[in-house]
């Protein structure tokens, strides 16, 4: 049963993901269970990305309450992309990337956005569903990577000037 004080309906949930009632969630059973809104899977670099950030112990897998936290952090990004999705096509494209990414206090060039763009569209699909663009699970995993170069970018910043010099072996670290 659930752990004493568990949201019932959340239980509910990471019990269904369970398949195979190990009492944790590996990163095949996530995978199969995120869905974007045209009902593709989630991008396996996305699930990825979700396990590193919520695999607290890092055991490989996601507990119940690394769950919970794992659930409440989709939710708050499904808020962000349905605001973001301004003609509700069920993608994001490239304006309404770079109003997200504004909001959230990243200036991109145009030719930055581009890339960007490019990098995390899907192409057009065959069957129904958005039109091309950025898909929810990929919108998630543009946005955390665009914060987490930036944080990077400015730990070697020191004087904020948006200008770095550094060697090979610190640029790869």
């Amino acid at each position: 049963g659930p752990p004493p004080g568990a949201d019932p309906q959340l239980w509910q949930w990471f019990s269904a993901v369970d398949t195979d009632r190990s009492g944790a969630i590996s990163v095949t059973e996530l995978q199969a269970a995120l869905v974007n809104g045209n009902w593709t899977r989630f991008d396996l670099d996305t699930v990825k990305m979700l396990m590193s950030i919520f695999d607290t112990d890092r055991s490989g897998t996601i507990g119940f309450n690394e769950f919970a936290g794992l659930w409440k952090y989709i939710q708050d990004w499904q808020n962000v992309f349905r605001h973001f999705d301004r003609d509700r096509s069920g993608s994001i494209d490239g304006s309404e990337l770079s109003e997200a990414l504004r909001s959230f206090g990243y200036n991109l060039s145009p030719a930055l956005l581009t890339l960007l763009e490019q990098k995390y569209a899907s192409g057009p699909s065959d069957r129904y569903g958005p039109p091309p663009g950025i898909t929810f699970d990929r919108f998630v995993r543009a946005c955390v990577v665009v914060k987490t170069l930036t944080e990077a970018f400015q730990r070697v910043d020191t004087d904020r000037d948006g200008w770095v010099q550094m060697n090979y072996e610190q640029f790869m670290r």
